[in-house]
């Protein structure tokens, strides 16, 4: 069962016409998009009467405000008012009465610029399985088209946000499942995508008609190339997170392996300063004359092997110094290189702008000049 819209009559205007009317603003919110309508009190008695016409002959469980046929509501502020919540609790009504045969006619769906109730189930099993990654249906509905987009946006802002709690994460577990999280989104838009533009496709398309889901409605040139850019930059976005995720894994992996090596190097330099430590204890004859330096000639035994302690943890001390400069010279060079990266990439983005700006503006040239 889809979901049932929200429907409101916040506010009236006065049209600017020669002869002016009272125009109603009517708002619908509905789960992914909230769109506003235009009616005017004579939209709304044809809408009775084709709504009795299409229920066989049952009126509307609401009646309409009456018509006054003395006052005007563009002179009277009081009357524009109640008829205002007048038509409001008439919409109202049908729309909540358990009784749908009433908002399921066309009629209905066509005053409030609502897909048929074919499509619009269509339209949320769409959504749901281009949320599951799912779905292979090109999407030919261009009310439900702009959900999906809307919906797109939403999943590539989800991606990023993984991506960004991927890089302020400092267990390796932690930027694995946000790695997962990210990875999972980015397919859900991969997929929401080729749905996008397949069904731009088919909307195009001169064979398209009423078996598209969209009613027979057909968009015109410029909004089709308008859809068209939202896609592409889309697409651009989704490549872009997909390549800095990348980066990020193949990063974490070069220091996984740095941080081995470190410790494995740390660990041979050790274990060769005991063999070294040990070599000098194995003879057994005693300390040898001749080989004695300035520090040790003065010093017994004992104040030789304190000595030779002494100096192996100065050693470890400059070891751990010089790893710590390491590390901190890798971080650096890592963090450039990163932003070289991302430099990268949103120069090659400016550029595709770029281009596609300067070949609309070519078109547009040409345009000119055939008018001229």
């Amino acid at each position: 069962m889809t979901s049932r819209p929200e429907i409101s009559i916040p506010t009236t205007s006065t049209s600017s016409t020669p002869k002016p009317y009272t125009v109603y603003h009517i708002t619908l919110r509905l789960p992914l998009r909230t769109f506003t309508l235009q009616k005017r009190y004579s939209d709304f008695t044809t809408l009775h009467k084709t709504l009795t016409s299409q229920a066989n002959g049952a009126s509307p469980p609401a009646s309409l405000p009456p018509k006054s046929y003395f006052t005007s509501t563009t002179s009277s502020p009081a009357l524009a008012e109640s008829r205002r919540l007048a038509l409001q609790a008439y919409l109202q009504t049908i729309n909540t009465d358990p009784d749908d045969r009433w908002r399921n006619t066309s009629a209905f769906r066509s005053f409030l610029n609502l897909p048929s109730t074919s499509s619009n189930g269509r339209h949320t099993n769409d959504i749901r399985f281009a949320t599951n990654g799912a779905s292979s249906r090109p999407i030919t509905d261009p009310v439900a088209w702009l959900d999906h987009h809307r919906h797109l946006k939403t999943t590539l802002h989800s991606a990023r946000l993984a991506l960004t709690k991927r890089d302020q994460s400092a267990s390796p577990q932690s930027q694995h499942e946000c790695s997962t999280s990210a990875k999972k989104f980015l397919v859900q838009a991969g997929q929401i995508i080729a749905n996008l533009d397949q069904g731009l496709k088919t909307l195009s398309s001169d064979a398209w008609g009423g078996d598209g889901g969209g009613g027979g409605e057909k968009l015109g040139d410029g909004e089709l190339r308008r859809r068209r850019d939202l896609v592409e930059s889309a697409r651009k976005e989704k490549e872009g997170l997909e390549n800095l995720l990348n980066a990020m894994v193949a990063k974490s992996s070069l220091d996984a392996t740095i941080a081995q090596a470190s410790a494995a190097s740390k660990e041979k330099l050790l274990a060769t300063s005991g063999e070294d430590q040990n070599a000098r204890r194995k003879p057994a004859t005693g300390r040898v004359l001749g080989k004695e330096t300035d520090r040790t000639r003065a010093l017994d035994n004992q104040g030789v092997l304190q000595l030779q302690k002494q100096l192996m943890q100065e050693q470890d001390e400059d070891v751990d110094v010089l790893a710590q400069a390491v590390a901190r010279q890798r971080k650096i060079a890592e963090e450039i290189q990163e932003e070289l990266v991302v430099q990268k990439d949103l120069l090659g983005l400016l550029d595709e702008d770029v281009d596609r700006v300067q070949g609309k503006m070519d078109v547009a040239k040409k345009r000119i000049s055939k008018i001229n």
